[in-house]
């Protein structure tokens, strides 16, 4: 069998701040990430390449709502459609681009995803998960009255809508990612944690508002698929407790107990940190392997266990 990674390139590795947010410079973030996760391909993994979308799908919306008054607007899914398509075509060339250059022989390829949710999911009573631009309190209630969103106040910088962020269920086409891989093919899938969809009675798709997490998306996929290493890659080269004070402290490696004591006791920031944990812990707790969480430039050196955190079930 081969020996399977699935890697979840985080935003920094797509948009590096706020001076960096053009395709060309999207794409040469992608090209950064990509001689580092070509390490692991010469190392014999077969791969699966998941990204997050969060910045792009905004600026589709931000688009929308500038010429709204010429053009159609965007459903949410169809954002996730189009992000997936466009940073999968970024990383299928920078990637192949590396390839060649270190002569390795690899197709990759880029399915466009979609992943199943509950329709009764809680977070569809309570949507938290802030998308697209800011609005002025005239035009947040005009979103409220004409579309039915939910809006916030964001520390008084304006109005933005909300979402709701349900848990991954299904990969609605897992047996085509499994295929592609098991015939040696590298995959991105799952782009922004898939497209959000549900399922009726009849069995039948349909698309819904919402956003779903990248890292556990990822981690369902890598338990589907059989991986066998789930590298996290993010802005910081290892896990830390207390994280940004005097007293932070690198956590090297950690075992799946440790990870939800430390949980529990709230060392892990919501929406940042946290899900990432989690997204480790459900892949652990469903089968054998072990977890990264690192910087996408350190990724061969926690490979060799000199950087990152290294999270295993006991």
């Amino acid at each position: 069998m081969p020996k399977i990674a699935v890697v979840a390139i985080g935003g920094n590795s797509l948009i590096k701040d706020k001076n960096h947010q053009t395709v060309a410079n999207q794409y040469q973030a992608v090209a950064e990430t990509c001689t580092h996760i070509a390490g692991l391909a010469e190392l014999g993994y077969e791969l699966a390449i998941t990204h997050g979308n969060g910045p792009q799908v905004g600026f589709i919306l931000m688009r929308a709502e500038l010429a709204s008054c010429q053009l159609h607007t965007v459903p949410l899914d169809s954002c996730d459609a189009d992000t997936q398509g466009a940073i999968g075509y970024h990383i299928q060339r920078a990637l192949g681009n590396e390839f060649r250059r270190r002569g390795i022989d690899k197709e990759i390829a880029t399915v466009v995803t979609q992943v199943v949710v509950d329709a009764d999911d809680p977070a569809f009573r309570d949507p938290r998960k802030p998308i697209g631009p800011f609005y002025d309190r005239e035009r947040a209630l005009e979103c409220q009255r004409e579309g039915g969103w939910s809006m916030i106040e964001d520390a008084g910088r304006g109005y933005r809508r909300v979402v709701a962020s349900p848990i991954p269920q299904e990969i609605v086409e897992i047996e085509s990612i499994k295929t592609l891989i098991n015939n040696g093919i590298i995959v991105i899938a799952a782009g922004g944690g898939g497209i959000p969809v549900v399922r009726d009675d009849r069995g039948d798709l349909a698309g819904v508002e919402a956003v779903l997490d990248k890292d556990y998306a990822s981690s369902l996929l890598a338990v589907e698929i059989g991986a066998e290493l789930l590298l996290i890659s993010t802005s910081v080269d290892q896990v830390y407790l207390n994280y940004g004070r005097p007293d932070q402290k690198p956590l090297p490696q950690m075992t799946v107990r440790q990870a939800k004591r430390y949980l529990s006791e709230g060392q892990f920031a919501p929406g940042s940190m946290e899900p990432k944990i989690k997204a480790a812990i459900q892949f652990l707790s469903q089968g054998s392997g072990r977890v990264i969480i690192t910087s996408p430039e350190r990724t061969m050196e926690a490979i060799r266990r000199e950087a990152g955190t290294l999270i295993e079930s006991r």
